[in-house]
This record gives structure tokens, sequence and C-alpha cells, in this order.
């Protein structure tokens, strides 16, 4: 079900609202152009894990940022890689077993992932942003059905 958010507030609350779904061994992914609202929402999702307006860099270049919290949060961005062996070098296994792994440009390590995920794509649409899920695996597609019809 895809949800249309016509400004960045409405990106963030979208994420705000998608937070308390997660835990310990989630893995989501985002898909979209760049400049879509990727890191933005993202933003929001750790904004609100962590119960304060903490600085959320965009891992562009580090590849990879961590947030130590009760259950750890890895936002990854795949886009500066050339191939799927440069993702598994970042421990991706690792961060799947112990955490909340949020990953952006998610194709660049399409066989890497684990099959119970939850996939969400942005799009640009009129003078706005869509966002669509596609639930991978029994439980979040479950899950998201209750986070919908609440």
């Amino acid at each position: 079900m895809p949800n249309f958010c016509s400004s960045e507030k409405e990106t963030e609350d979208l994420g705000r609202r998608l937070a308390p779904l997660l835990r310990r061994g989630d893995c989501l992914t985002f898909t979209g152009d760049l400049g879509a609202g990727k890191t933005t929402l993202i933003r929001a999702l750790i904004r609100e894990l962590a119960g304060a307006p903490i600085d959320v860099p965009s891992p562009t270049y580090a590849l990879v940022e961590a947030y130590e919290f009760e259950t750890p949060i890895f936002h990854v961005d795949l886009y500066r890689l050339e191939n799927q062996a440069d993702a598994w070098e970042l421990g991706l296994e690792d961060m799947f077993e112990t955490g909340i792994t949020l990953i952006e440009w998610p194709d660049r390590a399409e066989d890497l992932l684990p099959a119970e995920r939850l996939g969400l794509t942005i799009t640009h649409r009129d003078q706005g942003r869509e966002v669509s899920w596609q639930p991978s695996g029994k439980e979040w597609t479950e899950r998201m059905a209750r986070w919908e019809s609440a």
C-alpha cells in the first residue's frame, strides 16, 4: 500500500510511524533515485528509535553509520560499491544478526540480503513522493498488514 508524502515533514512522519515496528534482526531496504528521500525517511526512523533529535549523517562516504543503542542500528549506503564482495566485507551478516539494518541502494548486494525483510521504494510523483513497501516473508507480511489496519 503506497503512502503519498507531499513534503519532507510528511516523509519524516512516515518514518516515525514505522519506527515502532522495528526490532533486533530486522532488515529494511530503501530504493529510489538520488534525492528521492531515502535518507530523510531513515533519519526520522533512527531519531524516533533514539528518542532524541540526534545527528544522523548520510553514510554515502563512510558506507556504514552505526548507532550503539540497546538494539544497535546500522545505516548502510551501498551506492558507491562496485560489487557484492565489497558489501560482504562490510560485515552485513553480523549487522543482520545483532541489530536493525537500514540499507540504501540494496540492489548492489541483492544476493546477500536476508529473505525476511521489508523493502521500501520511494518515487517522485506530482509535487511529492510516493512510498510503497514490499514485505518479504511471512513475518513482515503479517506485521505490515497489522500496521496498515491500525
